[in-house]
């Protein structure tokens, strides 16, 4: 009997000890990673008070050791234009919120809805306000638009075109309003009041868009269209027509 109750003793302490160390453990994460310091970078769309909102929301959404546990390389469903975020602990009372937005090549206006479609030509957003820095595309034909379907344009190379426009537009630092994409080919870039018309010449894009740094700024205030349509980078004309 006496045996059998020293070995109940023993359990009993051992539970005991086991249940301290869990709650001093709990105690020491709680208190030591409780968030003081916030940094959050690849935001885009959304300020950096709207992601933590989002992230550090609900039970535990202070603590940093958990936060890094939740959003380890997650992916994001539920937020626009964000595919994923990532938590990573600086010190225990410091984080960064690293997000991942998508890939948008630019939108097309359908039914006063802006439907955002990636490289490929996928419509993968859909929304009533307009984000600065992503280009309209006119131009393109179709009938209807379906959110995570491609749209349904004849040519479906004009994505290659739009992709590697964005591409160098971003390259050189340069916030277009609309391209325009002509029946014929040619290619026409909206910058407020003025328009730059590269024709349909692909090869020789960016000889043409690396230009557009040095000009639009002496152009800034006036309306009119930039020809460049005949310039090939190592001769050729180009102009500007006041309207």
């Amino acid at each position: 009997m006496f045996r059998r109750k020293g070995r109940l003793g023993i359990k009993v302490l051992i539970i005991a000890a086991v249940l301290a160390v869990l709650l001093g453990a709990g105690y020491y994460v709680l208190s030591e990673y409780t968030i003081q310091n916030v940094y959050v970078e690849g935001n885009a769309h959304y300020s950096e008070e709207e992601i933590k909102e989002y992230v550090m929301s609900g039970p535990l959404g202070n603590n940093s050791l958990y936060l890094s546990l939740k959003y380890k390389n997650r992916n994001i469903a539920n937020i626009p234009f964000v595919d994923a975020m990532d938590v990573a602990i600086l010190s225990p009372d410091t984080i960064r919120i690293t997000v991942y937005e998508k890939a948008l090549a630019g939108y097309v206006k359908y039914l006063d809805t802006f439907m955002y479609f990636d490289k490929d030509g996928y419509v993968v957003e859909s929304s009533s306000i307009r984000t600065v820095g992503i280009p309209q595309i006119t131009g393109l034909d179709f009938d209807f638009v379906i959110l995570g379907e491609p749209l349904p344009v004849e040519d479906g190379e004009v994505f290659d075109h739009v992709m590697n426009i964005t591409k160098l537009l971003n390259k050189y630092e340069l916030k277009a309003d609309k391209i325009y994409f002509h029946a014929t080919g040619g290619v026409t870039i909206y910058f407020e009041n003025v328009k730059v018309a590269l024709g349909g010449d692909y090869v020789n894009l960016e000889d043409k868009v690396m230009l557009l740094p040095q000009f639009l700024p002496s152009l800034e205030g006036k309306s009119g269209t930039l020809q460049m349509e005949n310039y090939d980078g190592s001769g050729g004309k180009y102009t500007f027509n006041p309207n």
